[in-house]
């Protein structure tokens, strides 16, 4: 049980560094990691950015149509809502006891998929730690939903705090190892 224990919800804008931040805590961890990381490639001809879905422990990173959760530019998202339905939510209902759950980046492109959002709710109710990177999004309810969950602290990160929000974290993370 969890019970002394909470999630770790780290929100703020883009670039800074809450992904850095997560995968420094995630070099403690000596059990299990389950859940998904996100990766925004460089923008193609067309001036969109890929972005890709991975599951946590993977030792190779494929880019296929099969992991493309969308595309994006400045003001068009593309999104596949089938990749969240499927992989995303998935890679969140693998996690068992004795392990902990990395989401990053949890944003505004998943909120329709029901599956993946049922997963991400589910998970910030049970027991198996998470560490999630949330978007800065407050015009999106299941961001707020996410971030209000009653067993998750949230922990705002900018770039003048996040070497101490490591160093904050840290024990909380280590912790974990001892489930």
């Amino acid at each position: 049980m969890m019970s002394d224990k909470k999630h770790i919800l780290i929100c703020g804008e883009r670039g800074v560094g809450k992904s850095t931040l997560i995968e420094k805590l995630l070099k403690e961890i000596k059990i299990p990691i389950y859940g998904f990381f996100t990766k925004r490639l460089a923008a193609d001809e067309t001036g969109f950015h890929p972005i890709y879905i991975h599951e946590a422990g993977e030792k190779s990173r494929s880019y296929e149509e099969s992991n493309l959760i969308g595309t994006c530019d400045s003001k068009i998202h593309n999104v596949t809502i089938e990749v969240f339905d499927t992989l995303g939510a998935k890679y969140i209902k693998k996690a068992k006891p004795g392990g902990i759950i990395v989401m990053d980046e949890l944003g505004f492109m998943e909120a329709k998929s029901e599956p993946f959002v049922n997963a991400v709710k589910s998970a910030l109710q049970g027991d198996i730690p998470v560490i999630a990177a949330v978007k800065s999004r407050f015009d999106v309810p299941f961001l707020n939903e996410v971030r209000s969950s009653p067993k998750a602290e949230l922990y705002m990160i900018d770039e003048q705090n996040r070497n101490e929000l490591y160093e904050k974290l840290l024990p909380i993370v280590r912790k974990w190892n001892n489930i």
